[in-house]
Protein backbone atom coordinates (compact mmCIF):
# COMPACT_ATOMS: atom_id res chain seq x y z
CA UNK A 1 0.00 0.00 0.00
CA UNK A 2 1.57 3.30 -1.41
CA UNK A 3 0.63 5.42 1.95
CA UNK A 4 1.96 2.53 4.17
CA UNK A 5 5.24 3.05 2.52
CA UNK A 6 5.66 6.60 2.55
CA UNK A 7 4.61 6.54 6.20
CA UNK A 8 7.42 3.49 6.94
CA UNK A 9 9.67 5.76 5.15
CA UNK A 10 13.32 6.44 6.54
CA UNK A 11 12.50 10.12 7.33
CA UNK A 12 9.13 9.48 8.87
CA UNK A 13 9.00 5.59 10.25
CA UNK A 14 10.34 6.33 14.17
CA UNK A 15 7.42 9.39 14.87
CA UNK A 16 5.23 7.19 12.38
CA UNK A 17 5.26 3.72 14.49
CA UNK A 18 5.25 6.22 17.49
CA UNK A 19 2.14 8.06 17.08
CA UNK A 20 0.92 4.14 15.66
CA UNK A 21 1.43 3.33 19.49
CA UNK A 22 -0.05 6.21 20.86
CA UNK A 23 -3.37 5.86 18.81
CA UNK A 24 -3.38 2.42 20.18
CA UNK A 25 -3.22 3.29 23.38
CA UNK A 26 -5.63 5.85 23.58
CA UNK A 27 -8.20 3.88 21.72
CA UNK A 28 -7.75 0.52 23.92
CA UNK A 29 -8.37 3.07 26.82
CA UNK A 30 -11.57 4.05 25.41
CA UNK A 31 -12.77 0.81 24.19
CA UNK A 32 -11.80 0.03 27.81
CA UNK A 33 -13.46 2.66 29.26
CA UNK A 34 -16.81 1.67 27.31
CA UNK A 35 -16.19 -1.99 28.52
CA UNK A 36 -16.51 -0.94 32.08
CA UNK A 37 -19.47 2.08 31.98
CA UNK A 38 -21.75 0.15 29.59
CA UNK A 39 -21.48 3.62 28.00
CA UNK A 40 -20.60 4.79 24.62
CA UNK A 41 -20.54 8.66 25.70
CA UNK A 42 -16.47 8.94 24.90
CA UNK A 43 -16.57 6.51 21.72
CA UNK A 44 -16.62 9.49 19.80
CA UNK A 45 -12.13 10.09 20.38
CA UNK A 46 -11.88 7.51 18.58
CA UNK A 47 -13.47 8.95 15.21
CA UNK A 48 -11.48 12.10 16.30
CA UNK A 49 -8.31 10.52 16.26
CA UNK A 50 -9.42 9.06 13.02
CA UNK A 51 -9.69 12.73 11.45
CA UNK A 52 -6.72 13.65 13.32
CA UNK A 53 -4.52 10.57 10.80
CA UNK A 54 -6.23 12.49 7.62
CA UNK A 55 -3.63 15.40 7.68
CA UNK A 56 -0.82 13.51 8.06
CA UNK A 57 -2.14 10.74 5.29
CA UNK A 58 -2.46 14.31 2.97
CA UNK A 59 1.17 15.64 3.47
CA UNK A 60 2.95 12.60 2.58
CA UNK A 61 1.13 12.20 -0.77
CA UNK A 62 1.76 16.19 -1.13
CA UNK A 63 5.59 15.39 -0.52
CA UNK A 64 5.34 12.59 -2.63
CA UNK A 65 4.52 14.44 -5.33
CA UNK A 66 6.79 17.80 -4.54
CA UNK A 67 9.06 15.15 -5.15
CA UNK A 68 8.31 13.76 -8.21
CA UNK A 69 9.14 16.83 -10.14
CA UNK A 70 7.60 19.71 -12.17
CA UNK A 71 4.94 17.46 -14.41
CA UNK A 72 1.48 18.89 -14.32
CA UNK A 73 0.27 15.84 -13.46
CA UNK A 74 2.80 15.98 -10.11
CA UNK A 75 1.45 19.43 -9.83
CA UNK A 76 -1.86 19.09 -10.08
CA UNK A 77 -2.14 16.08 -7.15
CA UNK A 78 0.87 18.49 -5.43
CA UNK A 79 -2.20 21.26 -5.36
CA UNK A 80 -4.58 19.05 -4.19
CA UNK A 81 -3.06 17.51 -1.58
CA UNK A 82 -1.85 20.42 -0.39
CA UNK A 83 -5.43 21.94 -0.13
CA UNK A 84 -6.63 18.55 1.62
CA UNK A 85 -3.93 18.61 4.25
CA UNK A 86 -4.86 22.36 4.80
CA UNK A 87 -8.46 21.73 5.13
CA UNK A 88 -8.30 18.70 7.56
CA UNK A 89 -5.15 20.26 9.29
CA UNK A 90 -7.56 21.91 12.18
CA UNK A 91 -9.22 18.20 12.78
CA UNK A 92 -5.69 17.16 14.89
CA UNK A 93 -5.32 19.67 17.52
CA UNK A 94 -9.50 19.74 17.75
CA UNK A 95 -9.48 17.10 20.20
CA UNK A 96 -8.10 19.13 22.82
CA UNK A 97 -11.36 21.18 22.78
CA UNK A 98 -13.32 17.99 23.89
CA UNK A 99 -12.36 18.87 27.29
CA UNK A 100 -15.52 20.91 27.27
CA UNK A 101 -17.68 17.50 27.74
CA UNK A 102 -15.75 17.08 31.31
CA UNK A 103 -17.45 20.28 32.50
CA UNK A 104 -20.81 19.45 32.54
CA UNK A 105 -21.01 18.09 35.86
CA UNK A 106 -18.20 16.31 38.40
CA UNK A 107 -18.32 12.21 38.56
CA UNK A 108 -16.23 9.27 40.08
CA UNK A 109 -14.72 8.86 36.77
CA UNK A 110 -13.68 12.57 36.19
CA UNK A 111 -9.92 11.87 36.21
CA UNK A 112 -9.98 8.71 33.89
CA UNK A 113 -12.18 10.55 31.80
CA UNK A 114 -9.35 13.36 31.53
CA UNK A 115 -6.37 11.01 31.04
CA UNK A 116 -9.28 9.83 28.04
CA UNK A 117 -8.95 13.16 26.38
CA UNK A 118 -5.85 14.27 27.06
CA UNK A 119 -3.93 11.20 26.00
CA UNK A 120 -6.40 11.44 22.30
CA UNK A 121 -5.60 14.83 22.23
CA UNK A 122 -2.04 14.96 22.72
CA UNK A 123 -1.81 12.10 20.05
CA UNK A 124 -3.62 14.09 17.57
CA UNK A 125 -1.85 17.59 18.29
CA UNK A 126 1.55 15.48 17.28
CA UNK A 127 0.15 13.76 14.27
CA UNK A 128 -0.83 17.48 12.77
CA UNK A 129 2.54 18.50 13.93
CA UNK A 130 4.22 16.10 11.75
CA UNK A 131 2.18 16.67 9.11
CA UNK A 132 2.79 20.57 9.61
CA UNK A 133 6.73 20.16 9.71
CA UNK A 134 6.10 17.83 6.39
CA UNK A 135 4.35 21.08 4.82
CA UNK A 136 6.91 23.42 6.35
CA UNK A 137 9.79 21.65 5.31
CA UNK A 138 8.64 21.69 1.39
CA UNK A 139 7.90 25.42 1.66
CA UNK A 140 11.52 26.01 3.27
CA UNK A 141 13.08 23.96 0.19
CA UNK A 142 10.86 26.16 -2.24
CA UNK A 143 11.26 29.48 -0.65
CA UNK A 144 13.09 29.59 2.55
CA UNK A 145 13.25 28.83 5.99
CA UNK A 146 12.15 32.38 7.34
CA UNK A 147 8.82 31.96 4.41
CA UNK A 148 8.10 28.87 6.13
CA UNK A 149 7.72 30.26 9.36
CA UNK A 150 5.57 33.00 8.00
CA UNK A 151 3.46 29.77 6.91
CA UNK A 152 3.69 27.91 10.25
CA UNK A 153 2.29 31.54 11.69
CA UNK A 154 -0.24 31.52 8.64
CA UNK A 155 -1.36 27.84 9.05
CA UNK A 156 -1.61 28.25 13.25
CA UNK A 157 -3.97 31.58 12.00
CA UNK A 158 -6.81 29.67 9.79
CA UNK A 159 -6.22 26.53 12.19
CA UNK A 160 -7.73 28.61 15.38
CA UNK A 161 -10.31 30.09 13.19
CA UNK A 162 -11.51 26.22 11.60
CA UNK A 163 -11.18 25.02 14.94
CA UNK A 164 -13.45 28.03 16.32
CA UNK A 165 -15.90 27.02 13.43
CA UNK A 166 -16.22 23.38 14.51
CA UNK A 167 -16.44 23.72 18.41
CA UNK A 168 -18.89 26.69 18.32
CA UNK A 169 -20.73 26.77 14.82
CA UNK A 170 -20.95 23.02 14.83
CA UNK A 171 -19.37 23.34 11.08
CA UNK A 172 -17.07 20.24 10.00
CA UNK A 173 -13.78 19.99 7.21
CA UNK A 174 -16.32 17.92 4.35
CA UNK A 175 -18.96 21.26 4.46
CA UNK A 176 -17.04 22.80 2.37
CA UNK A 177 -18.46 20.35 -0.30
CA UNK A 178 -21.34 19.13 1.15
CA UNK A 179 -23.00 22.24 2.75
CA UNK A 180 -20.89 25.04 1.06
CA UNK A 181 -23.63 27.86 1.69
CA UNK A 182 -23.81 27.40 4.79
CA UNK A 183 -20.23 27.61 5.54
CA UNK A 184 -20.16 30.77 3.63
CA UNK A 185 -22.92 32.29 5.75
CA UNK A 186 -21.29 30.86 8.84
CA UNK A 187 -17.98 32.37 8.18
CA UNK A 188 -19.93 35.90 6.57
CA UNK A 189 -21.72 36.57 9.42
CA UNK A 190 -19.01 36.40 11.84
CA UNK A 191 -16.86 38.10 9.58
CA UNK A 192 -19.66 40.96 9.97
CA UNK A 193 -19.03 41.10 13.60
CA UNK A 194 -15.63 39.18 14.79
CA UNK A 195 -16.24 40.97 17.97
CA UNK A 196 -19.99 40.30 18.88
CA UNK A 197 -18.40 37.50 22.00
CA UNK A 198 -15.27 36.70 23.78
CA UNK A 199 -15.28 33.48 21.97
CA UNK A 200 -15.52 34.91 18.80
CA UNK A 201 -13.08 36.93 18.92
CA UNK A 202 -10.25 35.77 21.63
CA UNK A 203 -10.75 31.87 21.16
CA UNK A 204 -9.28 31.82 17.48
CA UNK A 205 -6.36 33.99 18.40
CA UNK A 206 -5.70 32.21 21.78
CA UNK A 207 -5.67 28.97 20.09
CA UNK A 208 -3.93 29.84 17.30
CA UNK A 209 -1.27 31.51 19.44
CA UNK A 210 -1.22 28.00 21.54
CA UNK A 211 -0.80 25.65 18.18
CA UNK A 212 2.14 28.46 17.34
CA UNK A 213 4.11 28.24 20.77
CA UNK A 214 3.44 24.16 20.94
CA UNK A 215 4.51 23.64 17.60
CA UNK A 216 8.27 26.30 18.02
CA UNK A 217 8.89 23.72 21.67
CA UNK A 218 8.62 20.42 19.58
CA UNK A 219 10.44 21.59 16.76
CA UNK A 220 12.96 22.83 19.06
CA UNK A 221 12.98 19.76 20.95
CA UNK A 222 13.06 17.37 18.20
CA UNK A 223 16.37 19.32 17.18
CA UNK A 224 18.52 18.86 20.39
CA UNK A 225 21.75 17.51 19.89
CA UNK A 226 22.68 15.12 22.44
CA UNK A 227 25.65 15.97 24.76
CA UNK A 228 29.06 14.80 24.08
CA UNK A 229 30.79 13.35 27.21
CA UNK A 230 34.66 12.22 27.17
CA UNK A 231 35.37 8.56 26.86
CA UNK A 232 36.00 7.16 30.66
CA UNK A 233 38.79 5.37 29.67
CA UNK A 234 40.31 9.39 29.42
CA UNK A 235 40.29 10.11 33.08
CA UNK A 236 42.71 8.70 34.72
CA UNK A 237 43.35 8.22 38.64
Amino acid sequence: MKILKLALGKETAIPTLALTFGSGVSVALVIARVIYTRNLSYAFLIWNLFLAWLPLIFALLARDEFRAGSRPVSRWRFGAFAGAWLLFFPNAPYIFTDVIHLTNRYYSHFWVDLVLVLSTALTGLVLGFLSLFLMQSLVARRLGWLTSWLFIAGVASLSGFGIYLGRFLRLNSWDLVFQPAKLYHSIGHWAGNPLASASSSAFPILFATFLFVAYVMLYALTHLQPATYPHPKSFQP
